[in-house]
Formats: structure tokens, sequence, C-alpha cells
């Protein structure tokens, strides 16, 4: 659902946008609202009557959905959609002839929908006429043969008159379009089970609950399969996997080497093997099994790149990031030179094992990144090139004649309730949609509300999970002038995609903020409040600073109840300094820095957040407990690291805490803003890379700089006197009230970042792409 203009004034364009992302994201009474005003204004618009029926029936007034519906189809009544609405208000008032009526409607204006198709084939089969429900459900299957619900519907209404064959035949040909769908699976299973078929059923069973995350479910019929003939390396994989989502660890390694008593040739479970240690913080024994899986099996390539990437999650000491990053040079140099492009296989399983992992974990050690990151882009390049030589090749710009729109597409697999989504976000909701044409490429599985706002501010969305070729191929027809990268670094296959040429002119975004090292990356776009004078030196590409923090982001809404300290097992009488970053931002330094603190603040708590997996949880821990014994100090009275909280829980936790200490290294940005959106004072360093100026740029946003660290020593003295001073403390909570509105709502960067396309755009032909710096 795009926002198109239906011939509404400018000022009706902005509530009817505001209208339909309200609606989209379930705020339906406001909503309401918005879509009144705009009838107050000008009430003979058809699209705004129509918005306002929807709302309407949302919140279960049928009614005055009904209504404004009759209002809609009088100023014109040419949409299927429309009448399929309609169709589903009569049902809800009893009305089912009237229902039956609007649905056939509906069809007849839209040749190609399919929801009328299903709600008659629902609606005849409750009626007891089956074949006439098997015929709307056919006819459907026929306009979009490509749709797996009518085969599901299909499928569903056979098994219900016990003709399990023909059930087990259509669920059979939609899974070779929808091998992934839940509903498929799960339905199959039964007509496969009322088939006496036992084994395949726990099969697909199986496969249903774990892709609707029941993992325990799903272990109990993996095992089923078990020394039966259905006993596969798949089986072992998904069960190992579905242990680790319910973070067992040990029962994965457990089954991983029990697959291997009966696969031990299967390269897979080794590859798993080395997987799950490091996700248990045991990196050495990890690597042990890489290099008895090279021993076993030295041509393939995916054992070699598994190796080369392992890093620890958690560090026990410093000499031990120095050690791993040693490590990881050495071998990444070694697989570099030992890889051969030219070879057809070797080609091949190298494209596979850089799209199964990327070396996220490297920019978390604090060091200079700049040429391992280089050094890695250009293999992926050589990797993306030997496999994809006709997608690597430059690209003409598109003709932009001035009545056209330039067309800028955004990619990420988070477009979602994740910090991404939600950073971005801001950059299309006000995009000039005059002057650009939004496409957005979602690659992630699992779509939200979040996702239906990007989807609402694009001119044209896709939802692409999975299939490379699929994703390159739509941008590719899509004739884009510029592709922008949200987060490249964090999801391989966008690594993969970026290592390609499917736009004239390619950036990069800092959902992830590293230079990517990627040839075939132009620009990186940063603000010039997260960046150091000389951070033109730190990228690959030609840094771009767009004005503050180079975001359009609204001011999250706070809690209307709060907790208490109680209610999250808290002391009451302490000075609570709250650490919410993820564990493996803090490298082994910063438990000194804690240790130093409590030797001063005698009434200290630190609270973190655990990390989804218990193992790497337990080894902070012991590390903490480990430095703060060797002070004397018992981390027990000190330390306390809470559950992973919802969004709702976890603004309640800033809000009752007294100060907020970031992560060095790499500082927090939207945990950042979140915190100060509670007033909560944050202590930071400002370091060299701009992943360690994060939080020191939105402090300067606020002009609070006395919170902004220099050094190790700094960060203490600041942590002790906002834990002593506490008028200090509050006058920092006030300033933080005073300046908080500079954070949220700042479309300066919108302006700067159309004024970057534009300009690079008019440039393009006439001038080579210079590495720089430029600010907007």
């Amino acid at each position: 659902m795009g926002i198109n203009n239906w011939g509404l004034s400018i000022n009706s364009q902005q509530l009817y946008a505001e209208a339909l992302a309200l609606e989209q994201a379930g705020y339906f009474e406001a909503a309401t609202v918005k879509y009144q005003q705009i009838l107050g204004l000008d009430n003979e618009k058809a699209e705004v009557w129509y918005g306002l029926s929807r709302v309407y029936f949302y919140q279960d007034q049928y009614d005055q959905a009904l209504d404004a519906l009759e209002c809609c189809l009088r100023l014109d009544g040419t949409q299927g959609s429309q009448y399929y609405h309609l169709g589903l208000i009569w049902e809800k008032l009893g009305n089912i002839t009237e229902a039956i009526s609007a649905y056939q409607k509906g069809m007849e204006l839209d040749f190609e929908g399919v929801e009328g198709c299903w709600k008659l084939g629902e609606l005849w089969a409750e009626l007891g006429a089956f074949e006439s429900a098997e015929l709307y459900y056919r006819q459907g299957i026929e306009r979009q043969p490509n749709t797996a619900i009518g085969y599901l519907k299909l499928g569903n209404l056979f098994l219900g008159q016990n003709q399990v064959q023909d059930a087990i035949a259509i669920y059979q040909t939609a899974l070779k379009l929808y091998p992934n769908y839940s509903d498929l699976l799960y339905q199959l299973g039964l007509a496969l089970r009322a088939n006496h078929n036992f084994e395949q059923a726990d099969l697909y069973l199986g496969l249903a609950a774990e892709s609707q995350h029941q993992y325990q479910t799903a272990i109990q019929f993996y095992h089923n399969i078990l020394q039966t003939p259905l006993e596969t390396v798949e089986i072992y994989l998904k069960l190992g996997n579905c242990y680790q989502a319910l973070d067992q660890g040990k029962e994965a390694v457990n089954i991983y080497q029990q697959g291997l008593n009966s696969f031990p040739n299967q390269v897979e479970l080794y590859l798993a093997l080395i997987s799950v240690w490091q996700s248990l913080g045991e990196t050495q024994k990890s690597w042990q099994i890489a290099e008895q899986a090279i021993a076993r099996f030295p041509d393939q390539i995916a054992v070699k790149f598994a190796k080369q990437r392992l890093l620890p999650i958690l560090y026990e000491n410093s000499e031990e990031i120095a050690r791993y990053r040693q490590h990881f040079t050495e071998e990444l140099t070694q697989l570099i030179a030992e890889t051969d492009l030219e070879n057809l296989e070797v080609k091949q399983q190298a494209l596979t094992a850089i799209g199964s992992e990327t070396p996220f974990y490297l920019q978390y050690q604090g060091d200079d990144d700049l040429e391992l990151q280089k050094q890695y882009g250009e293999f992926v390049h050589r990797i993306m090139k030997a496999n994809y030589p006709e997608w690597t090749k430059p690209l003409l710009l598109p003709s932009l004649s001035p009545q056209k729109k330039i067309k800028i597409g955004y990619i990420s697999a988070h477009l979602t309730w994740h910090t991404v989504g939600l950073v971005f976000l801001g950059w299309l909701r006000d995009c000039d949609h005059h002057q650009f044409e939004v496409y957005c490429y979602f690659t992630g599985e699992e779509a939200d509300q979040i996702t239906d706002l990007f989807q609402l501010y694009s001119d044209q969305f896709y939802h692409i999970y999975g299939n490379l070729e699929d994703i390159i191929q739509q941008i590719l027809a899509d004739q884009l002038q510029i592709l922008v990268f949200l987060d490249i670094g964090m999801c391989p296959q966008l690594t993969q995609i970026a290592g390609l040429r499917l736009a004239p002119i390619q950036c990069a975004a800092w959902g992830h903020p590293i230079t990517t090292g990627l040839p075939t990356i132009d620009y990186f776009i940063s603000a010039e409040l997260l960046e150091p004078q000389d951070a033109e030196n730190h990228y690959s590409e030609t840094l771009i600073r767009l004005p503050n923090l180079g975001i359009n982001y609204p001011k999250p809404i706070l809690p209307e109840t709060l907790k208490k300290r109680l209610d999250f097992g808290l002391k009451q009488d302490t000075i609570l300094y709250l650490s919410c970053q993820s564990l493996f931002k803090y490298l082994p330094d910063f438990d000194q820095i804690l240790v130093a603190i409590a030797k001063q603040v005698k009434s200290a708590q630190f609270v973190f957040i655990a990390h989804w997996n218990t193992a790497i949880t337990q080894k902070f821990k012991q590390r903490l407990k480990r430095v703060f014994a060797e002070e004397n100090l018992d981390s027990e009275e000190y330390c306390l690291i809470l559950p992973r909280l919802d969004k709702i829980d976890y603004l309640q936790l800033n809000a009752i805490s007294d100060i907020g200490l970031d992560s060095i290294e790499f500082t927090g940005f939207l945990t950042t803003l979140d915190s100060l959106s509670c007033h909560l004072p944050i202590v930071t360093y400002q370091g060299k890379w701009m992943r360690s100026r994060q939080s020191a740029g939105i402090l300067q946003r606020l002009e609070i700089i006395e919170t902004i660290a220099q050094n190790r020593e700094d960060y203490i003295k600041i942590a002790v006197k906002l834990g002593l001073d506490s008028e200090w403390r509050l006058a920092i909570q006030q300033k933080i009230k005073q300046n908080q509105a500079k954070l949220y709502e700042d479309k300066s960067c919108i302006q700067a970042l159309e004024a970057f396309y534009r300009k690079t755009i008019h440039n393009f032909n006439e001038i080579p792409l210079i590495k720089g710096d430029f600010n907007y």
C-alpha cells in the first residue's frame, strides 16, 4: 500500500501519509482521526473514505465501516479491493448473501485478484457446497498459480472430505513452490499420518514445528526419524539447530557428533561443530575441529573459510585479542593465496562460503581494520566476479530527463524492529517523492510492523528471502541510479550482493559502522558528529558526512507506568550504573574500569543485559568474578546480569537507573538514544574510529560534553563524580531534558542526503570517482 496523490492538496497528502502510516502500524484510533481530518477538508476523496472504512473495520465498528465504504463506492466503485472489503463487512454483519455478491463483484473488477476466490471458497465450504468451493479455489490457483494459499485451501478441502491422496498431491505440488511454508508442511504431515505413513508424517510435522519456532516439538518429531530409513545428515543438522535455538548448545554438540558416527564423511557436520563450539565461547575447540576437518577434507574450501573467520565472541584478556587477530590475518592471506578461482568447483565452494558467515566479530577488537577489510572485500569481489562476471561490469547511468525521478534503492535484511530498520526508516518517511522513486529490497526472513512501514514509504517494495540470484535480477531489472546498502557486514548474503555492480552508483550506510573494503562500493554515508577530522583515511570508500547525527529519528514513546527496582531484582539503595550493550562489545580492560569505580562508589551496582547464549553470559560473569577478586572485591555484590528484556521493560530499566556506562571501543547508538529519551546521564569515551564515537556524537548534539571522556582515566573520573555528586547528576539530567528535542525529527539529514544523490547523479558522467570526504 504505497502513497499516491489521488488529487489531494499538499496538506491533505501529508495527512493521508500519516494516516496510512498509523493504520499500517496498528494505531487505528489515531488513523481514524487523521482520515476524518482530511474529510473535513475535502469529503469527495474515495480513497480517504476507503481508509476510514478499513480502520473502523479493524476496531470492530462494522456499521460505521459500511457507511464509510458506501461513501467511497458512490465516489468510485471501480476497484475490486473495495468490494472485497465490502464482503468482509457483510460477513461480520451476518449477511452472507450480500457478502457473496460483494466478493463476486470484486472478482469481476479485478481479474487477477484472488482474495475473493478464497473467501467464496470458504463460504461455500461452510455451507456444504464442496463442489462450488473447489471451483473457486481452483479459479484462484488459475489466476495466481505461484501463490501457495490456494493450494493449501484446496488441500484442506480434500482432507476434510477424507480425500487423503488428493490432499497429499496438492500439498506436495505447493511445497515445490514454497518448500518452507509451515502450514503446508503441517497439513501434509497430518495427511500422511491419516494415510498411515508415520515416519514421513513425523518428518513434515517436524519441519512445520521448526519453521514456526516450536523447537521442542520439532526435536521430538526429528528424534522419531533417527534410526529409520529417513535418517539423513539434514535431520542431524536440523536437530542441532533446534537445540541451539533453545540455548542448548551442548546438546547440539552431542547431536552433531552422533551424526558423524552415522555419516563420517559429511563436511556439513564438521562445519556445524565448528560453529556451535564458537557460539559457546569455546573458540579453541572450534579451531581444533577445523584443523581435523581440513586434514580430512583438504579440498573443501568451506572448512578453510570457517577456520579463517574464527574469532572469540568474548575475550579473556588483551593478549588473546592480539593472538586471534594475528591468526585471522595470517589465515586470510593464506586462504586468498590458496583459492584458485579458475577452478569451477573451487569458485562455487567459495561463493557458498562467503554466503554463510561474515568476519563480524573482527570489528569488536578495537583496532584499525581498514587494510583487513580491504583485503577481505577485494577477495569477496573476486569470488563474485568469478561466479557472476556479467554482474560485475561497470554500468552506465540510466538516462534521466528533467521529468524523470531519480531511482534510489535501499537493501537490508533488517528492515524490521532492529537498530538498522529503526534508525534508517526516517530517510524514507520524509523522502521527496516528487524527485525520487524509492525501491526497497528486504532480504530478511520475517517481516513485522516496521517492515510494513518501509513498504508504505516505498514506491516499490520487494521481500525476497534466501534466493541470491532472484534478488540480484530484481535489482538489475529496476535500473536504479543509486543503490544503498544499509548494513554491509552483518548479513553474509548482503556482502555477496555488495561485491557486485548492480547500480552505477553504490553506497554503504553505517548500519554496521565500518568501511566495507569492497571495490564495488563508491561512497560511505556517515554523519559529521560521528566522525573524527581525519575520518576519510578510515574508509576505502569516499566518505559522505550528513549533518548532525545523519538520521531522522522519532522520539521513543515512554511507558506510562514505571516499574520499580525491586521488580527487576535490583537493590533499592544503590547508585545504579546501567551498561546495556551486547556483552561482546566489552573488551577485558573494561572490567578494570568497573573495579576502579566500585572502589570509589561503595554503593555502586552495575547492571548488564544477558547475551542470547547462556554460555557467553556465564563467561562474562566468570571474567568479572576473576577481575574483581584480584582487588579483593566480590563481583556478586556489585554486578548483576539481567535476562533479555522487551522494549517496554528495557525503557523502564533506563528510567530507574542513575547513570549509563557506555562500552568503549564500539559504543552504543540506538541504545544511547533510548537511554537519553529516559534522561539517563551517559558516560562515554570518544575514540579514534567512528564506531567508538557514536555516543559522543549524540552527546555533542545535546551540547553535553561533560560526560565525554578522552581516555580511560577520564572515563572513571566522570563515572565516579556522577555517582557521588547527586546535584551534578541532576544538572546533567535537566540538561538532557532541555536539549532532548535536538535528537529527534531532524530533517536536515534528508535534505543533505537528497542533495548528495542529485549531485552525484549530475557529476557521474563528468568526473571520475575520487576518494575524499564531503560534508552536506
